[in-house]
């Protein structure tokens, strides 16, 4: 546990008892859709030769240069509270070397790990006065679990294709083939975000406190007007509510998003949170950085797989419930269709009127008419 002692030139680590995870690896947090994600985006046409021109291009002296003149570094003499959390949440993941960290004039609250060679922390100046000191750990933790993932390689590629993408607007064939990247690039990210997610847990190891500056960054410092269920009803309602119609607009707000919808990572956090492989970590047992080497590729892919197959079964989003219709051949999915968009909504389907009395009373109702009307 952390416990106050120096290690690993880590010091000033707060007095409050929490559980450190020596020799931790990123996949004992990592989502499944988070390596499933980034191990399709790999894949995509184009992305490695990108990737390898990119790692070399890609002023990354410059962008340490400009934090390094134009916003705060994070010191014991700066921003002092903020390097002790730093420290902190390094030690307790076993983060040798501690990332560089930046404050960053900006009303917007936000934080980001970017860097190709090495990580660099920033965060805003708008996120640093929203949240308390325990809300503020979970991010800096959030934020150290993206540096041991190795993501801020990516989040660097992502932001560097998105100006590029702008300029070069006016060439249609360039600009196409940089938006699917960036797409895919999007999408790995936002499953990112629930991994560091959950290594802003166990670094704070307080939910609460993660719950909580997660509804700051939605609705403001406005604590005694929100409520943390209230709150989590709201993912629950966005999940499940509407039609297919809502479904698609769901995809189509989301596709420029770097990160996920709020309530979407407070409800994915609180399960993880409840769930056994978090008490396992929570009680030591959790894969370790030196037995990275032996991971089967072929595993990480069937877990991922088995995510999706279980998410897509218990969602209760109404393009969901069509997938597992589909899958599961729903005798009541004719007439749904025929209903429309209205068909697919949450409600159940209304039960049979009587028993069938033979084949005749199921056989050329069912079929939509031949006209499509």
């Amino acid at each position: 546990m952390s416990d106050g002692h120096e290690h690993n030139g880590h010091e000033h680590v707060p007095s409050r008892q929490r559980r450190r995870f020596p020799g931790i690896s990123s996949r004992t947090y990592e989502h499944p859709a988070d390596r499933s994600a980034l191990v399709a985006l790999r894949k995509l046409s184009g992305f490695d030769t990108v990737f390898k021109a990119l790692s070399g291009l890609l002023p990354e002296r410059s962008l340490r240069l400009l934090f390094l003149s134009d916003s705060v570094r994070v010191s014991d003499q700066q921003f002092a509270h903020l390097n002790v959390m730093l420290r902190d949440a390094c030690y307790i993941l076993d983060l040798e070397k501690v990332p560089p960290m930046y404050v960053n004039q900006d009303p917007q609250p936000n934080a980001m790990c970017i860097g190709l060679d090495e990580p660099i922390i920033v965060v805003t100046t708008g996120l640093v006065e929203l949240l308390d000191e325990e809300e503020m750990r979970a991010v800096v933790g959030h934020e150290v679990g993206h540096a041991l993932s190795g993501h801020s390689v990516y989040r660097t590629i992502l932001l560097f294709l998105t100006s590029l993408a702008v300029r070069v607007a006016w060439i249609p064939l360039g600009n196409l083939a940089i938006m699917a990247i960036v797409t895919g690039l999007r999408e790995w990210f936002r499953k990112s975000e629930l991994s560091a997610d959950r290594a802003g847990l166990l670094v704070g190891q307080d939910l609460q406190a993660s719950m909580r500056g997660l509804m700051k960054i939605a609705g403001g410092n406005h604590l005694h007007e929100m409520n943390v269920d209230a709150f989590l009803a709201q993912a629950e309602e966005y999940e499940a509510g509407g039609d297919l119609r809502d479904s698609v607009l769901k995809i189509l707000n989301v596709l420029p998003r770097s990160h996920p919808f709020t309530t979407v990572r407070a409800a994915e956090l609180k399960k993880w949170a409840e769930s056994r492989d978090y008490q396992r970590i929570m009680d030591g047992h959790y894969p370790r950085r030196d037995e990275d080497k032996d991971t089967s590729v072929r595993d990480s892919w069937r877990e991922s797989a088995n995510h999706y197959s279980t998410h897509v079964k218990s969602s209760k989003d109404p393009l969901m419930k069509l997938v597992t219709d589909l899958a599961g051949g729903a005798g009541d999915l004719g007439d749904r269709v025929r209903r429309g968009f209205g068909g697919f909504t949450n409600t159940s389907p209304k039960p049979p009127q009587g028993p069938q009395t033979g084949p005749s009373d199921s056989s050329g109702d069912d079929r939509p008419p031949r006209d499509g009307s």
